[in-house]
């Protein structure tokens, strides 16, 4: 695959670095991983402040990971730059965090990221979320002017990755998403869920897909709750009946299953709004599902007789029949991975050369446009059609006797070569003369 073209910023002259410090479900449990995410609309100032750390960064926070990922000419201290970044953002002490983070360089934490955008590194294999969440942290981060060339370059290429991973195996075959396993859940514990009443708490990508999976399912009713009013009401009207927050505890009596993912950062289902609702139900069971990271429902609500409690961290093995597919087209993903990998290094080897590419096409244009400018009184007395064609002549030929050094440069700084045939570029053509 091939990169698009950068600019010439970021030090582009040295050869830069990729790091990577994070923390997922794999490593760390949910308590954990809800002190160290970075909500919506966190995100941005977390941003601001990486700058004071590293050259160029970026955050990825999900429901099941946490990601820091960074670019720099060396290495050398930023783990513990982005440690101390993680730990003054979320007020969390860095004593004993090592044990539930892992951290990775160069190729491993390219590779890595190209994994996750696949959704390789998903707890549901091939999940579709994953891919949009990974553009989002490129968005936040170019609008927070967070990250330069290297690791917008990156991410667009994980991006590109992850599309074509989707477009060439089977990866993505049959719902396996977050929302579609608390379904599952649901339905596992329910049988026939044409009996049951839902309240689906929140109402952003993953709320709705949960609504029309349940949809499918032919529930008996779905009532929708959500933050905004205007996105409850759209959703409610292609989906079920609203309900606004404020009313959210005399609607729990009501229903059966109740699927909770808002982004509050804080739980919006306490105990005693549960242990109220039971004593309504008169003894009838109530299935609560929280997909949320922070979660939405107070843990000890699962203590009170009659109810379940699930949380995200539980819904894996309700898709182990889907995933087991899925897993059966890893190794074609693992050889596209390693092949955009190779496209990216490559890439990134082959930018060192950029500013001497540059430079030397700026000084062939400052000679071009000086002869041209020489030459103007005698130009002006030419038809315009004719002046158009001198120019498109001397820009030609420039571009011609410059084509076999800058293919030059590319192809040496590929071969680890670059250094020499860029001193010897630049004092041939006095590229650093002042």
């Amino acid at each position: 695959m091939t990169m698009e073209r950068i600019s010439v910023t970021d030090s582009a002259h040295w050869p830069m670095h990729i790091a990577l410090l994070g923390t997922s479900n794999k490593t760390s449990p949910i308590d954990l991983r809800e002190r160290l995410a970075f909500s919506p609309h966190e995100v941005g100032p977390a941003l601001e402040a990486m700058k004071d750390y590293v050259p160029e960064g970026t955050i990825l926070s999900t429901c099941h990971r946490v990601e820091l990922y960074a670019a720099a000419p060396t290495l050398r201290g930023v783990r513990a730059a982005l440690k101390r970044f993680w730990s003054t953002e979320r007020g969390v002490s860095r004593r004993g965090l090592d044990a539930h983070l892992y951290y990775m360089e160069d190729e491993e934490a390219v590779a890595h990221l190209f994994s996750v955008a696949s959704g390789m590194d998903s707890a549901i294999v091939g999940e579709p979320q994953i891919l949009g969440q990974v553009r989002g942290a490129l968005d936040q981060s170019l609008e927070h002017h967070a990250t330069g060339s290297v690791l917008s370059g990156l991410v667009r290429q994980a991006l590109a990755a992850g599309k074509r991973i989707r477009a060439e195996t089977g990866i993505s075959r049959n719902a396996a998403s977050i929302s579609s396993a608390a379904v599952e859940l649901a339905r596992d514990t329910f049988g026939d869920l044409r009996s049951s009443r839902v309240l689906l708490v929140g109402t952003g990508k993953m709320g709705e897909l949960a609504a029309r999976n349940l949809l499918s399912k032919g529930v008996a009713g779905l009532a929708v709750a959500g933050r905004t009013p205007a996105r409850t009401q759209q959703l409610a009207l292609e989906c079920g009946s609203a309900v606004a927050l404020t009313e959210l505890e005399q609607a729990l009596p009501q229903c059966d299953i109740v699927i909770s993912c808002t982004s509050a950062p804080h739980h919006v289902i306490g105990r005693e709004m549960v242990e109220r609702a039971m004593r309504e139900r008169a003894g009838q069971p109530l299935f609560l599902i929280d997909i949320a990271v922070p979660r939405d429902i107070e843990p000890s609500v699962g203590e009170i007789d009659g109810v379940r409690l699930f949380n995200i961290d539980d819904l894996e093995a309700t898709v182990a029949a889907n995933v087991r597919e899925r897993w059966a087209e890893a190794p074609k993903a693992a050889a596209i991975i390693e092949e955009e990998v190779a496209a990216f290094q490559s890439w990134l080897v082959a930018r060192r050369a950029v500013p001497t590419i540059v430079a030397l096409q700026q000084r062939a244009e400052s000679i071009r446009q000086a002869e041209l400018a020489r030459t103007s009184s005698v130009l002006a007395r030419l038809p315009e059609r004719d002046r158009k064609r001198i120019e498109a002549l001397t820009l030609a030929f420039q571009k011609k006797l410059l084509h076999q050094s800058i293919a030059m440069l590319r192809a040496e700084a590929l071969a680890g070569n670059g250094h020499g045939t860029d001193r010897a570029v630049r004092q041939l053509f006095s590229l650093d003369s002042k």
